[in-house]
């Protein structure tokens, strides 16, 4: 589905170039782009492999471990159907912690195995669990206190004060996270 919305903006953004007579002007940007994405890419790369190390030392290290020790009451709230030593915890909480860091392609490695472990435990193997459909929940609804991704993007762009975004990043996760699991046990128990 996701591939014909694409199609279709980038074929209606084609013919409208070529009847608006902006052909070369598309032409351009075209390169234009390519050129800076791959700046983006050199000053962004750094960074996710500087993290995804440091998460790997945190994991090695059992920080992660403690870490999900000490969110596993929140956990409980919720994640009613897990066990208390449920591996997918460690994982979840891994996951949390990075995108809180806001190291997002730094933490899709700990949600895969999340739920690999989620839908191991999942007794209808076609349908996602309760477990699975919060964990996809809480990721989508963007849990960020520190936008490092972001602040990389700002710096490498030139902008003056780069870290005048955190504090509307705290409200935003507080905000959007909040009523997302609220839409979600609301939903959860209509559908039960």
């Amino acid at each position: 589905m996701v591939n014909k919305i694409w199609g279709t903006f980038i074929v209606v953004g084609l013919f409208y170039g070529f009847l608006t007579g902006r052909m070369d002007i598309m032409n351009q940007e075209i390169i234009d782009c390519g050129s800076s994405c791959l700046e983006l890419f050199f000053h962004m790369f750094p960074m996710m492999i500087l993290w995804s190390g440091i998460m790997k030392v945190a994991q090695e290290a059992q920080i992660l471990s403690f870490l999900s020790k000490l969110l596993r009451p929140l956990f409980s709230l919720i994640f009613p159907e897990l066990k208390k030593d449920d591996p997918a915890l460690e994982y979840i909480a891994s996951n949390l912690t990075i995108n809180m860091l806001g190291i997002h392609n730094a933490s899709t490695p700990f949600g895969l195995k999340a739920m690999k472990c989620l839908q191991e435990e999942n007794p209808k193997k076609d349908t996602a669990s309760k477990s699975m459909i919060t964990f996809l929940v809480l990721n989508t609804s963007g849990v960020t206190l520190i936008a490092t991704d972001i602040l990389a993007v700002r710096s490498s762009m030139g902008a003056s004060f780069p870290t005048d975004l955190l504090l509307v990043t705290v409200l935003a996760t507080i905000i959007n996270t909040t009523l997302a699991l609220l839409m979600n046990a609301y939903l959860g128990r209509r559908g039960s």
